[in-house]
C-alpha cells in the first residue's frame, strides 16, 4: 500500500554565485504552494537587506527577514540575517544566535538544516545550490537521517561546485540541473512523494 508523505517546510542553503541560483529558483516556486521556505546565503556581516527587497519583488510569496522568536509562517520567503545563525525551534518559531561560525560562515546552512530536521523531521526538504565549501553537508545528511528529502544543485551548473559537490558525497536523494529544481519542488510540495 503506498502512503503520501507531505512536506511542511523547505529550507535552501547557499553561498558563492548564490544571486543568480537563487534567482533561478525561488521566483519559479508555485503560488500555490503554502508551505514555508527558510534560506540561508551567505553573506558579509555588515550586508544589508537588498536580498529580502530584491526577492519580494520577484516572487509570489511574501519574503522577509527572519526575527528572533518570529513564528514561521506558511506562503512566506525567510532569509537569514546577516552575522546571526538562524535556528528553528520546536514550536516552529525562529531563534538567532550568535554563536560560533561554522565552516568559516554565520549564518551557516548546517544550523538551520540541522535544527529544522529536527523540528519538521520527515517533512523536510533540504536543497544545496552553489557555494565553495562544505556547509551544508552535514545538515543535508541530518535531513535523510530525520526521513526528510534532499536535493543539490548538478555541480555542472553550478557556479562553486564545492558545497553540492561535498553534499552529493555525502549523500542525497535527488541531483538536478538548476532550471530543473523549482518545477520538481513544486511538484514535490504539491503532491508529496508516494512511498511503498
Amino acid at each position: 500500500m503506498n502512503t503520501v508523505k507531505t512536506y511542511q517546510a523547505l529550507v535552501i542553503g547557499v553561498s558563492a554565485g548564490g544571486l543568480a541560483a537563487l534567482k533561478a529558483v525561488l521566483p519559479g516556486l508555485s503560488a500555490r504552494m503554502d508551505q514555508p521556505v527558510i534560506v540561508v546565503q551567505h553573506m558579509s556581516p555588515d550586508s544589508d537587506d537588498f536580498l529580502v527587497q530584491y526577492f519580494d519583488k520577484l516572487c509570489s510569496q511574501s519574503v522577509k527577514e527572519a526575527e528572533d522568536k518570529l513564528p514561521i509562517c506558511k506562503g512566506t520567503i525567510y532569509f537569514a540575517p546577516p552575522n546571526y545563525h538562524l535556528l528553528v525551534e520546536d514550536d516552529k518559531s525562529f531563534a538567532l544566535s550568535t554563536a560560533e561560525r561554522v565552516q568559516y560562515s554565520r549564518p551557516a546552512i548546517d544550523v538551520l538544516f540541522e535544527t529544522a530536521a529536527d523540528v519538521y523531521k520527515q517533512g523536510l526538504v533540504g536543497v544545496i545550490l552553489t557555494g565553495a565549501n562544505a556547509d551544508g553537508t552535514k545538515g543535508v545528511t541530518a535531513i535523510r537521517a530525520k526521513g526528510g528529502f534532499t536535493i543539490a544543485q548538478s555541480p555542472k551548473t553550478a557556479e562553486a561546485k564545492t558545497m553540492p559537490g561535498s553534499a552529493i558525497e555525502a549523500g542525497v536523494d535527488m541531483v538536478l540541473d538548476l532550471e530543473e529544481i523549482a518545477p520538481f519542488i513544486n511538484r514535490l510540495m504539491s503532491k508529496g512523494a508516494a512511498l511503498d
